[in-house]
């Protein structure tokens, strides 16, 4: 008889369900490491983001209070300047859908969101009366401005050239009027005159150097800024 030969062990390597449960633990590993890269960032620009991300999938409508714990490593300046950047955000929606942009002119500074309108817009040169065709465009301002909270002032700008007139003796008057003149027709609106403010700075502000009429036609211009909640609640506020 031939001895019987003995078999060679066989491998057959680990069985199919540990090689999906390493997939997936590696998955989460990776999963914690990135949670854990985000909380060594840039905390608030992270956030920020996700706003955004949010808004565009128009998260704000339904519940504009995401990620707005009472208890906030980020303190009260990061929760105005995330408020801003909602109002930003639904200025650029509200006015492009009312085909405005080319009548006013977003610009973001440290004080908040300045919705700036130039001087052909409202009005004549070296009037402050409003035109007929700026009541459309302020009312629609107006109703953008019924939807936030934030505190708005109103801000007349001139350029250079001076003005001697028996009505506005120089350009202090006329960026004064001017900002006064849109605040009035804010108020007859609804707007609620405690929450609006004017100032006139003359020639005194210019967005470019009075250097040739092109320039000086920018600097002729009213700015509506809505102040960010922080420098709002600085304004003086009726007595009880």
């Amino acid at each position: 008889m031939r001895p019987r030969q003995k078999r060679e062990p066989s491998f057959r390597g680990s069985p199919a369900w540990m090689t999906t449960y390493a997939d997936m633990f590696t998955l989460l590993l990776c999963f914690f490491v990135a949670l854990y890269a985000f909380s060594v960032i840039d905390v608030e620009r992270f956030r920020i983001a996700l706003l955004s991300i949010q808004g565009s999938l128009g998260f704000f409508e339904g519940n504009p209070a995401v990620l707005e714990e009472e208890a906030t490593p980020l303190g009260e300046e990061a929760t105005d300047d995330l408020q801003m950047e909602r109002v930003v955000k639904e200025a650029e929606e509200f006015f492009k859908e009312r085909g405005l942009y080319g009548k006013i002119k977003l610009v973001r500074d440290e004080r908040g969101l300045i919705l700036r309108f130039q001087e052909t817009v409202l009005f004549d040169r070296g009037k402050a009366e409003l035109k007929p065709e700026a009541k459309t465009v302020l009312a629609e301002a107006a109703e953008f401005l019924k939807k936030i909270p934030n505190q708005v002032r109103v801000e007349g700008h001139t350029c250079d050239l001076p003005i001697h007139s028996s009505k506005y003796p120089s350009n202090w008057e006329l960026s004064t009027a001017r900002a006064t003149t849109v605040i009035q027709y804010f108020i007859a609106l609804g707007l609620p005159g405690e929450r609006l403010s004017a100032v006139g700075y003359g020639e005194y502000r210019p967005v470019v150097p009075n250097t040739s009429e092109a320039n000086r036609r920018q600097n002729r211009r009213v700015d509506i800024l809505i102040l960010k909640q922080e420098l709002g609640a600085k304004e003086p506020t009726p007595a009880e």
